[in-house]
């Protein structure tokens, strides 16, 4: 995996090839909501979008995977690649708020999203779903994209589903409060000063 960093900017740029996928990842925390996604999961490419979008990042991605297989591998690789660039763009983490919890509705469908920046990676995932699927897209592959994402983040995750019954509104509604949650956890907050751990250390 090659990476270039500017902790200025808190941005990073990756690279990912393997036997089963090829992914260029580029993940900016300060940005303006924009993303540029060409990957093999269209439904992916949908949620990645909503995830940009409210949470002001800057992401562009370029994955092709071995998709006459399944998706999962592409999906999992994505989710390990932004979960490695998100780390290395916080850096130190000095100044963030590193906690957030976030609830998001679609329409019938309510989300809730809670985040520590702890440099410990734990995931906790209370959802169920009426389908299995939606369109080609599995649902079992939302649970893989964020536990390889807190994974390698070094991020503690809990997103809870408390209700819903349309599939696509309440992945729609994690991804948003997702989005939403990681960037209240990464804002830099001025009455912080070094990181906000008595450790001393995140």
């Amino acid at each position: 995996m090659l990476m270039t960093t500017n902790p200025v900017i808190r941005q990073a740029e990756l690279s990912r090839k393997t036997n089963e996928t090829d992914i260029k990842l580029n993940f900016a925390v300060d940005g303006t909501g924009i993303s540029q996604l060409a990957t093999d999961v269209p439904f992916l490419n949908h949620m990645l979008d909503l995830f940009t979008k409210h949470g002001q990042f800057d992401l562009n991605v370029d994955a092709k995977g071995d998709i006459e297989i399944d998706d999962h591998h592409t999906v999992e690789d994505i989710g390990i690649c932004l979960g490695h660039a998100l780390r290395e763009a916080l850096g130190d983490k000095r100044g963030i708020k590193r906690y957030a919890s976030v609830f998001v509705p679609m329409d019938e469908a309510l989300a809730q999203v809670v985040i520590d920046i702890s440099n410990r990676p734990h995931f906790e995932y209370r959802a169920e779903y009426p389908s299995q699927q939606v369109g080609t897209f599995q649902v079992e592959l939302v649970h893989e994209f964020l536990w390889k994402l807190a994974l390698e983040a070094r991020i503690t995750l809990h997103v809870i589903v408390h209700y819903g019954s349309n599939t696509h509104h309440m992945i729609e509604a994690v991804f948003k409060a997702l989005g939403r949650a990681l960037d209240e956890a990464t804002t830099i907050d001025p009455r912080v000063t070094g990181v906000p751990s008595t450790k001393g250390v995140l």
